[in-house]
């Protein structure tokens, strides 16, 4: 009944969808499956390591990375530290060399920690259990490993065919992972976002005020795409690394108390003004021409960069 009187009391304020191009919609998918399997990577991991610490610890030292295939041919190889002591030195050798660990003080310094190591446990009841579920889990690491990487490279094929790619390249901290994320963010159709406002609204970047008699308050925008949130909070963290506006605007803000989380927000929130202006003009955007608007308008973000020695 809901959706009824909005139909027939609201239609004015209604638009007709208009779905964006196959390869925006396409790529769309891509990058956010990507990013779910990106995270299963990192929980899978902590997962492997958790176990490991029940009866193998050793080799998370030996290997500071889990989520390569290194590690994980190792574990399949030498699923315990029994196992990896009756292997021979050039047995060890010939496997870092073949995986391409060719420093020569590195597979020493392991070699030798696996000959002087001590085993943490002779309790079958515990290493058995263990050691059966770390054979379990690494085959599943691996396979994961290989999608993300079947995933990347369509998403980098998609993106690179796309005519708006220039814009999304030259937007610092982007990337080759977040590039694709934003272009899929925007998509193709111009029309779809009258003002940069809509997307600041949609994405749940723009804060919601609510008032009530004489109260007022401004609270975290529930209802949004949680993963288009995601990716401008993402982009706005990384840019302050690459540039000079955004890192000024976050000492300026972390100068006067403000949490981390806040500030990246209300980043991205000004960075989703710039991509939308770059956006809609089809321009690249350009650091030294946003500085000289800033200089024109006297904005006093300059000035703290200069006064703070940035």
């Amino acid at each position: 009944m809901i959706q009824v009187k909005i139909l027939q009391l609201h239609m004015d304020k209604l638009t007709v969808i208009r779905p964006d191009s196959e390869d925006v919609r396409c790529l769309a998918q891509l990058v956010e499956y990507r990013r779910k399997l990106v995270q299963d990577r990192v929980n899978l991991t902590n997962k492997i390591a958790t176990t490991l610490k029940n009866y193998y610890p050793h080799v998370i030292d030996w290997f500071k990375e889990k989520d390569t295939q290194i590690f994980c041919d190792f574990l399949l190889r030498w699923p315990s530290l029994a196992h990896a002591k009756k292997a021979r030195k050039q047995t060890l050798l010939d496997f870092f060399n073949q995986h391409n660990s060719r420093y020569p003080l590195v597979n020493e310094k392991r070699i030798k920690e696996i000959k002087d190591a001590e085993i943490l446990t002779e309790d079958m009841a515990v290493i058995t259990p263990n050691l059966l579920l770390i054979e379990c889990l690494v085959p599943q690491l691996k396979q994961l490993m290989l999608a993300i990487t079947r995933f990347y490279d369509e998403i980098k094929t998609l993106y690179k065919q796309h005519t708006d790619r220039a814009i999304f390249d030259s937007l610092p901290g982007a990337g080759p992972q977040l590039a694709p994320r934003l272009l899929a963010a925007m998509g193709s159709n111009r029309d779809r976002y009258k003002c940069a406002a809509d997307v600041q609204k949609y994405a749940g970047i723009a804060p919601v005020t609510e008032r009530s008699g004489k109260k007022e308050w401004i609270h975290w925008r529930y209802s949004c795409t949680k993963f288009l949130r995601q990716t401008f909070v993402e982009w706005a963290g990384l840019s302050v690394r690459y540039s000079f506006w955004a890192k000024a605007y976050y000492r300026q803000q972390e100068a006067k108390g403000k949490p981390h989380n806040t500030i990246i927000r209300s980043l991205a929130f000004k960075w989703i003004r710039i991509l939308f202006r770059c956006w809609k003009t089809h321009t690249p955007y350009d650091e030294s021409t946003y500085l000289t608007a800033l200089k024109s308008k006297g904005s006093p973000l300059l000035k703290f960069a200069v006064e703070s020695g940035l």
